[in-house]
């Protein structure tokens, strides 16, 4: 949501605060309130998170670097049982086809998932 959007919130809950009684708001609590909305979530800026997993290929567009993977739940990655197209290098992809099992190491980073390693079983 872009700053714009959220001036109107920032506004009443600074009202709010006045209205209470709160001390008075410094002009400095605006520019660190609205630096906090206005940067990404917290979730595009942790470091990467990798974890491994199973599943059965159900997509595969290797020129553009693009698997769907059918897949339990991987808790590390906050995923349920999904199905869900993962980016991935094209090298990776070679020789993968659609119904092959295989075992696979994923990623989340910047809200993005991608397979670093990938097996065939």
């Amino acid at each position: 949501m872009r700053f714009h959007a959220l001036r109107p919130r920032l506004v009443a809950a600074f009202s709010a605060l006045v209205v209470a009684g709160a001390p008075a708001v410094p002009a400095g609590a605006w520019v660190l309130v609205a630096a906090s909305i206005w940067s990404p979530s917290a979730a595009a800026q942790a470091a990467p998170v990798q974890a491994s997993a199973s599943g059965e290929v159900v997509r595969v567009k290797a020129a553009d670097g693009k698997i769907a993977i059918r897949h339990g739940a991987i808790g590390k990655l906050d995923l349920p049982a999904m199905t869900l197209v993962y980016h991935a290098d094209p090298a990776l992809l070679s020789g993968i086809a659609v119904g092959d099992r295989v075992n696979f190491t994923a990623e989340r980073a910047a809200g993005q998932y991608r397979i670093v390693e990938l097996k065939k079983n």
